[in-house]
């Protein structure tokens, strides 16, 4: 996956910030751009290693604000640690390959032809649901290669 422009994320970043009454720090600028870097999601000690000199403490506070307010997206896999990564709408669209073993996360996009088939199946089901469908994430789970 491409980053996304810096400039428009981190734009997008402290506009939704202020939105919360919160400012737009060096740690959290440096936390998006480590995630916006990342070709995968990424846990805390992965993002950490990506910027030497952030605290522990510091990060699990920066990203509990960032996911309030819907910059960061936290997924939560069977391994002992959530992984991060961009709001979709400040990255590009796509779905993730989980690992239930070892708790390892890849990010995968479809076919624009398999994607539209695919969001026209949702939104079908979805409809007749009588749910209003704003979005699909599809999460594949199985084993990685080095666990199978």
């Amino acid at each position: 996956m491409t980053p996304a422009k810096a400039s428009d994320v981190h734009e997008t970043a402290a506009a939704r910030l202020r939105l919360l009454g919160q400012q737009y720090t060096r740690t959290r600028r440096t936390i998006v751009d480590v995630l916006r870097k990342a070709s995968d999601p990424l846990t805390i000690p992965e993002i950490m290693k990506g910027k030497a000199g952030l605290a522990l403490s510091s990060v699990y506070r920066t990203l509990a604000v960032l996911e309030q307010a819907k910059i960061v997206h936290r997924l939560v896999t069977n391994n002992e640690f959530s992984r991060y990564e961009l709001a979709e709408e400040l990255s590009n669209h796509h779905h993730h390959l989980i690992c239930t073993s070892c708790g390892r996360v890849k990010d995968f996009t479809l076919s624009s032809k398999v994607e539209r088939s695919a969001s026209k199946s949702l939104e079908q089901i979805a409809t007749e649901a009588g749910f209003e469908m704003h979005g699909h994430r599809l999460d594949v789970v199985g084993l990685c290669a080095d666990c199978s």
